[in-house]
């Protein structure tokens, strides 16, 4: 996923607070019962900055035992970003009854919304 944010209303270092809370950032190339490479946890950095915030976020959390495994996160540099192909697009409102969103998705959600939700923006339709 690619996210274009305005650093005056949410800092990198909080966007990157938010990614290593929705996901496990503890396993190497999965999430769940998903396995490859393609479902491994990375940050891609755009410039030296936020190499430099993405790693020192990492290490605190290491750090702090935050996890029961230590953290695999990849910080690489970004490339060219491929959008995914339609059918994946806005996947999760648009396919919310099926078993996958209800036992994976869902759950990483409702976290996110319990523990961010003073800083999130009411969804509109």
């Amino acid at each position: 996923m690619r996210i274009i944010f305005e650093p005056e209303k949410i800092s990198y270092t909080e966007l990157l607070e938010i990614f290593f809370t929705a996901h496990d950032p503890t396993t190497l190339n999965r999430q769940g019962n998903d396995i490859g490479t393609q479902y491994r946890s990375a940050v891609f950095y755009h410039n030296s900055v936020q190499k430099q915030i993405a790693e020192k976020v990492k290490s605190e959390l290491d750090g702090l035992n935050a996890f029961e495994h230590p953290i695999t996160t990849e910080i690489t540099a970004a490339s060219t970003f491929y959008p995914a192909e339609d059918y994946h697009q806005n996947y999760f409102n648009e396919n919310q009854e099926q078993p996958y969103c209800k036992a994976v998705i869902r759950p990483k959600v409702d976290k996110v919304h319990k523990i961010f939700k003073d800083r999130l923006k009411p969804i509109i339709h």
